[in-house]
């Protein structure tokens, strides 16, 4: 994979990010990568702007809890930060079981983005497994959602958590497209348990079939946990995909 269509989510690496931010981009840059998605970002977007530029890195694709958030203050840090797609990361379960719940979301969504269109910024949802597990009318939730999407609204997929939630990624990508831009990219035994995650390409995921589907999108490397050193599992990640060859 190209290093270009490479970044990493910020929240991997979330315990070193509370405690040193410049430090940890800089390890980051060090290990080879060149893009990152941050998390939180608003209330360190000063400090996320000097170690990024420090490191000569860049951010397009950032998370923000954009539906609980003053739409103006998150805009106004991501273009402080040349993001260009900020994407909510998480609405709980509960509101994802029933068609109107869903719609309620879809139509904030639409609002944000029309909010962050003002700013030259795309708006996105990322998913994890009860957007996948929960069916409306015979479809999963997010197949329902993203039918009720402005055409701008964009998607990141998280891979493993599609997993999770039991469809098959590259059938709901395929079905999902063109809206997909990004997608997050772990690795584990499919199961719900955040310290059972591996680096990427060391377990159960389709990890080749799902780079040789989708090139040119970003991948987004994420562990929401890990049992080891962290750092050597973004590192053994990075070294895999950088080697995938397409």
């Amino acid at each position: 994979m190209p290093a270009h269509d490479l970044s990493i989510q910020l929240y991997t690496l979330r315990e070193h990010i509370a405690e040193d931010l410049p430090s940890t981009l800089e390890r980051v840059a060090d290990i080879g990568y060149t893009q990152v998605e941050p998390y939180s970002f608003v209330a360190r977007a000063d400090e996320y702007a000097q170690a990024l530029a420090k490191n000569n890195l860049s951010a397009p694709t950032a998370h923000a809890p954009l539906l609980s958030s003053d739409f103006d203050e998150v805009f106004a840090a991501a273009s402080k930060l040349g993001i260009s797609t900020v994407i909510d990361p998480f609405i709980p379960a509960e509101h994802w079981q029933d068609a109107e719940s869903i719609r309620a979301t879809a139509q904030k969504l639409n609002e944000a983005s029309r909010r962050g269109a003002e700013y030259g910024i795309k708006v996105g949802y990322h998913n994890h497994d009860w957007e996948i597990s929960s069916k409306i009318n015979s479809t999963t939730a997010l197949e329902y959602f993203a039918s009720l999407l402005d055409p701008e609204v964009v998607l990141e997929i998280d891979t493993y958590w599609v997993a999770v939630g039991g469809a098959d990624v590259l059938q709901l990508l395929e079905a999902l497209a063109p809206r997909v831009i990004a997608l997050h990219i772990k690795d584990g035994p499919k199961s719900k348990n955040h310290k059972e995650q591996v680096p990427v390409g060391s377990g159960s995921m389709p990890i080749d079939q799902i780079i040789q589907a989708t090139q040119g999108m970003l991948h987004v490397v994420e562990l929401d946990d890990f049992a080891g050193d962290i750092f050597q599992a973004v590192s053994a990640s990075r070294a895999y995909l950088v080697a995938e060859k397409n």
